[in-house]
């Protein structure tokens, strides 16, 4: 089998110059844990919360390999807002496989929103975002999901390469169990550069600018007899209003 590329890791002291250089930028589970001012234990403590994600019931692939809950929120000023649970929307010209309809998931549960690692994650990267394009209300949504390989193949992002329609994305990664696959790929909207790399350790994270590249991972299968699955916290920043309000 061949053995997965290593992502090449910022340096928290220059992961927004290398954002601005590159469109994206890739830190380790300890600068993700730096970068929110929180400790990888109190990471960690967020992690029973994949345990209990409900089916996605709107795969148009037939598949059953994927489980969500999905959160949104406003953030400004250093503080963030739970706003009234609403159906997660993208436009078709972002997402041909499951754009232009209302999808709605199950709510993150209060118990993972009260933890201190998921407010000071959302409000640090918020934070990025208004150094990388100005101070500003950031509208985010935060997806937790799961893809597991309990029929044989699991895919992250059946849509295939595309971009979500926002400003800025970040795909943390919260768990590998025995699985393999799930590269990552960054390529230029624009352009022909690219980079592709596994992401490994959990809580290790990849940041990109929505606008300035395209991004897919590849799909996952077991690595024995037993099923496994890749959990993952996706969040994404958008300026003006969530998706589907304009």
């Amino acid at each position: 089998m061949t053995q997965p590329f290593t992502p090449t890791y910022s340096d928290p002291a220059r992961v927004l110059d290398d954002i601005r250089v590159n469109g994206s930028a890739t830190l380790t589970p300890e600068s993700v844990a730096a970068v929110a001012g929180v400790s990888e234990g109190d990471l960690q403590a967020l992690m029973p919360g994949w345990d209990d994600l409900p089916a996605d019931e709107y795969l148009k692939d037939g598949g059953r390999y994927r489980s969500r809950r999905h959160a949104c929120f406003i953030a400004e000023g250093g503080r963030i807002a739970l706003q009234p649970h609403r159906a997660h929307w993208q436009s078709l010209d972002y997402n041909a496989l499951h754009g232009g309809m209302a999808r709605w998931f199950q709510p993150v549960v209060p118990e993972i929103l009260a933890k201190p690692a998921w407010t000071a994650l959302i409000t640090a990267l918020a934070g990025w975002c208004s150094a990388l394009k100005g101070e500003q209300p950031w509208y985010v949504e935060a997806h937790q999901f799961r893809i597991d390989t309990a029929d044989g193949i699991g895919r992250p992002t059946p849509e295939g390469a595309h971009r979500d329609g926002v400003d800025f994305v970040a795909v943390i990664l919260v768990a590998r169990v025995d699985i393999k696959g799930g590269e990552t790929r960054v390529f230029d909207a624009d352009g022909p550069r690219g980079q592709r790399f596994t992401l490994l350790e959990p809580w290790s994270m990849l940041f990109l600018d929505d606008q300035r590249v395209i991004h897919e991972s590849t799909p996952i299968q077991p690595a024995g007899d037993a099923p496994g699955h890749r959990d993952t916290l996706v969040l994404t920043f958008r300026a003006g209003g969530f998706q589907g309000d304009d």
